[in-house]
């Protein structure tokens, strides 16, 4: 009698190459992107998130990209103002401000060590959400963000398989010649663009994950690949538990899940075990005791900066400086002449 299946199972292709705490990782896209990166934030990995913000469409990524490789410095002049606040149509949100200075001090600073980043990088990231684009009317410029101003200053399009693919083509190929080493990995997002309707998001969704096979035929499985994150949630997560109260966006079960498939696929056996390690040193440092006085507190402490110290011994690579500086201080307020009493 065979077993009852309650799931369809997604098969996960086997990839020639695996990144961990040995490659720099470079995650840029739909806020999908943010919450796989900010996994790999939280367990100590060395990446860097969306240096943009969050970017929606493979043009507005491709842009980012380029500006990158450029090394590009925002002036005045790129900048737009709108209630109030100083917007680039290059950035999300989170970059604008009040203060013009501020906004391109801020944009900057983080193109110039995103830029330096990208040619260390191992490995890219790269998540396109929808195949729609905005361009403002006054302008003809690409947008990745309107930044609430009115949807009659742009014009709005769908991208074509043939657009993206030939972008993409010449930008790959200028990142290779600067980081030749460096790996791209390709996702579309499961969160579905509702406001396009239902037919409209299928459309986009479908186009993306044409075009992206396109460039992985084209530069072959050495240098691209693809993670089926968008075929996951479709199918082995197809049940309304596992989104968010919108109905639109993923719920942190799913998260989780998707990353499980994501740590066992793109991530070294090692690097797997040593996140386990670092899971355990964060939780300690969020450990918040009754008694911070107490004998056994202490003690906790200096076992928990003992682990982490031998960690750092066996793999110099990892980066724990903030995690050691709170024991220190921890232990230093708990009192120095202590110290050698309870270790």
């Amino acid at each position: 009698m065979s077993e009852t299946k309650f799931q369809t199972l997604v098969d996960v292709p086997q990839f020639p190459w695996q990144t961990g705490y040995k490659q720099k990782n470079l995650f840029m896209g739909s806020c999908f992107t943010e919450n796989v990166g900010a996994k790999m934030e939280a367990l100590k990995y060395p990446v860097d998130i969306n240096p943009f913000g969050i970017l929606y469409n493979p043009l507005s990524l491709a842009n980012g990209l380029q500006l990158l490789l450029e090394e590009k410095q925002f002036s005045a002049d790129d900048l737009i103002e709108h209630n109030g606040l100083w917007h680039s149509f290059s950035h999300h949100g989170r970059f604008s401000n009040t203060v013009q200075d501020k906004a391109l001090d801020a944009i900057n600073m983080r193109i110039k060590s995103s830029a330096t980043f990208l040619k260390q990088a191992g490995f890219l990231f790269l998540t396109f959400g929808t195949a729609w684009i905005y361009r403002y009317k006054k302008s003809g410029e690409l947008v990745s963000n309107c930044h609430k101003i009115p949807a009659r200053e742009f014009v709005r399009e769908r991208l074509s398989v043939q657009q993206i693919v030939d972008v993409y083509c010449s930008l790959l190929t200028k990142i290779w010649q600067v980081n030749p080493d460096l790996k791209v990995v390709l996702t579309v997002s499961p969160i579905r663009h509702w406001k396009d309707g239902a037919i409209e998001n299928q459309r986009s969704k479908s186009t993306l994950i044409l075009a992206v096979d396109q460039l992985i035929q084209k530069f072959g499985a050495e240098k691209c690949a693809y993670f089926p994150s968008y075929e996951i949630v479709m199918d082995e997560l197809r049940d309304y538990r596992f989104y968010a109260e919108d109905m639109l966006h993923i719920s942190e079960v799913a998260i989780k899940h998707i990353w499980s498939r994501f740590e066992a696929a793109l991530i070294s056996a090692e690097s797997i075990e040593i996140a386990r390690e670092v899971q355990k040193i964060s939780n300690a440092v969020k450990h918040r005791p009754i008694n911070k006085k107490s004998l056994e507190y202490s003690k906790f402490l200096l076992s928990f900066l003992h682990k982490l110290e031998l960690l750092e011994k066996r793999f110099p690579y990892l980066n724990l400086k903030l995690e050691k500086e709170y024991f220190n201080v921890q232990i230093e307020q708990f009192g120095g002449g202590d110290q050698a009493n309870v270790s």
